[in-house]
């Protein structure tokens, strides 16, 4: 059944390491246990991201234990007249689970510490609080952050995806609409978050990559008509036979959609995208403002990326047939090729 509903809480893995029930849910109503993984350590990801917008300004913080290599990243995005972004990231060989990320988003810290960054992301009653301290983040100064993100009773997005490979899989958790306040500063400048109008995303994955794989990836937060909207559209992560992960959020409530496609203009990635959906439920323009590129090559490892940055106008419609005009959303989509 396509767009398949997990409802009941059970283990997410069988006794053989692959997905028990394939599907999309609102909670992580399936249990992470890294230890009912069959993989070798090394081949096991996880990683907990936060992108946090306010007006003209975003940071994106990564704490990731990916097997083989560790990635701690932060990056700081202007969309001024002159757009800007410094991305900082220090790798750290074969964590394999040493970092000790929480099986579940809803509890326990994630933290990175060695002597030049000290990150945590701590959830706690409906707020979740990302500190960070950067030494050296760019031109030898400093990065400082302390953000409170607002999370009320409210759905996500949660998809449990099979790759055809056996043992392999992906366990994600997006949850959007949270209101941000608190701080960013670098360079004698702070950035200020206002809950009014600023907003954060979790990206929360754990589980089992095939070695190459391309995926996109799309996400924006905003109020509309005073109740705040969100959406996450996504593909290339699995088979999603089962479900794909694409939802809108309004007032705290998920409405689910089916297929949306990228359509990326070939010539450059910062010329007019288009989205468009099967069900005519999220048809899109997308005008891009930053291209966040970066690009490693380690022969084994190899990572393409492009998140682009930009405003969105167009129509979204709600499971009930509500239309959602959308215009000038800042928001981002990106094409990440990796292998890994």
């Amino acid at each position: 059944m396509r767009n398949h509903e997990v409802t009941a809480p059970r283990e997410l893995l069988d006794s053989r390491g692959n997905l028990a029930e394939p599907g999309w849910s609102r909670q992580l109503v399936q249990r992470y246990d890294r230890s009912r993984i069959k993989a070798p350590a090394w081949r096991i990801k996880e990683w907990d991201y936060y992108l946090v917008m306010g007006q003209g300004f975003a940071g994106a913080f990564t704490i990731s234990d990916d097997g083989y290599i560790g990635l701690q990243s932060v990056s700081l995005l202007t969309f001024g007249d002159r757009p800007w972004e410094h991305t900082e990231t220090v790798l750290s060989a074969f964590p394999m689970g040493k970092l000790r990320l929480p099986p579940d988003s809803s509890a326990g810290d994630t933290v990175y510490e060695d002597q030049r960054i000290q990150m945590r992301f701590s959830p706690d009653k409906g707020t979740r609080h990302i500190t960070c301290h950067f030494e050296r983040f760019h031109e030898g100064r400093p990065f400082d952050c302390d953000i409170v993100l607002q999370q009320p009773e409210m759905d996500s997005m949660v998809i449990a995806t099979p790759w055809p490979r056996q043992g392999h899989f992906y366990y994600n958790q997006k949850i959007n609409c949270m209101r941000a306040s608190g701080w960013m500063e670098w360079n004698g400048v702070r950035h200020s978050f206002d809950p009014a109008t600023d907003f954060g995303t979790l990206d929360w994955g754990r589980g089992v990559w095939t070695y190459d794989n391309t995926w996109h990836w799309g996400s924006g937060n905003a109020d509309i008509g005073g109740v705040p909207f969100g959406f996450n559209i996504g593909y290339g992560f699995g088979d999603t036979k089962a479900a794909t992960e694409n939802a809108l959020f309004y007032g705290g409530k998920l409405h689910k959609l089916d297929d949306v496609t990228f359509h990326i203009p070939e010539n450059s990635y910062m010329e007019p995208w288009k989205f468009t959906s099967s069900d005519g439920r999220f048809e899109m323009d997308f005008v891009p403002v930053l291209d966040r590129a970066a690009k490693i090559d380690f022969k084994l490892l190899v990572s393409d990326q492009h998140q682009v940055f930009g405003r969105m106008s167009g129509r979204a419609i709600l499971d009930d047939g509500t239309p959602i005009e959308v215009r000038d959303m800042m928001c981002f989509a990106e094409k990440v090729h990796n292998r890994y």
